[in-house]
């Protein structure tokens, strides 16, 4: 694909970006990269777009050093694409496009922690029902990487926007904000059910976009016994395409819950969750049903 961006242009960073992933498809082919899509074949059943234009936007991405071209088979000679670091370091771009969708072409235009039942982000969440989680690593609040499923019949993977031991470390507004309150009693839920969830045969894990220092005085502070996983790069979040909001300047996942099995597949999914408790009653319901 040619230049387009004007000489005027050569010292604007919007515009300079725009010529490599200013295209239609090029944003979704990195947005099907980081759901876990690698192959050619992948890539256009899922985006339904003719060979040759995927042929050149493949190229396009790979010459920007956006993908990674990476041989899986000898005869023929076929390849695999993966994110570069430069393109995850798209991911945020991505989150930031569909939390804007969400909220303004979709949505209302409100700032919310939550949605609708009948929204159709909602509807975008509950059709991650029979997907798997693509393979990634997420730090836990001691820095450790961790795969975000464990290694048990099931794991429940609990997101919520921020959970902080200190009152004055929540952002200004955050009272304010549907859906945003309730994270503490999320967490400590989960910690005192712990044992009934063990028996069922799955394992918890919380999931905030918070750092994981964040995470460490917060686990600390209310005694949890299971990991908090952070997704500050927001992998499983572009990854999954789960909703989020903005407060304070930081991406944060809306609250929800997906039962996950040892396959990696998507068993159940939560969303919205409007009562903390009924919630997590409801996710062990699930594990008990499905074992």
């Amino acid at each position: 694909m040619a230049q387009r961006t004007r000489l005027a242009d050569a010292d604007c960073a919007i515009a300079q970006a725009l010529d490599v992933v200013g295209d239609w498809w090029t944003l979704l082919i990195v947005r099907d990269a980081a759901r876990g899509l690698h192959r050619f074949e992948e890539f256009q059943s899922e985006l339904g777009v003719s060979r040759k234009v995927l042929a050149e936007r493949l190229k396009l991405l790979v010459d920007a050093d956006v993908l990674t071209r990476e041989p899986y088979q000898e005869r023929p000679v076929r390849h695999a694409y993966r994110l570069t670091a430069r393109g995850r370091a798209l991911l945020p771009v991505l989150v930031a496009l569909q939390d804007w969708g969400d909220t303004w072409v979709l949505g209302e235009g409100e700032t919310m922690a939550t949605t609708d039942e009948a929204s159709r982000e909602a509807e975008r969440v509950h059709g991650l029902r029979g997907t798997r989680i693509p393979e990634l690593r997420l730090p836990d609040r001691f820095g450790e990487h961790r795969d975000p499923v464990a290694d048990t019949a099931f794991t429940v993977l609990y997101c919520f926007p921020g959970a902080y031991a200190r009152a004055e470390s929540y952002p200004p507004g955050w009272a304010g904000i549907p859906g945003a309150r309730g994270c503490t009693l999320e967490s400590c839920t989960y910690r005192d059910r712990l044992a009934e969830f063990a028996a069922a045969g799955a394992t918890v894990h919380g999931v905030s976009t918070q750092r994981p220092d964040e995470q460490r005085e917060f686990a600390e502070h209310e005694g949890l016994r299971f990991p908090l996983l952070s997704d500050a790069g927001l992998e499983l979040t572009a990854a999954l395409r789960l909703p989020t909001f903005r407060a304070a300047g930081v991406s944060r996942l809306k609250r929800l819950t997906l039962v996950v099995d040892r396959s990696r597949t998507v068993r159940e999914v939560f969303y919205p969750v409007p009562d903390v408790e009924a919630g997590v009653s409801a996710a062990l319901a699930a594990v008990r049903a499905a074992g």
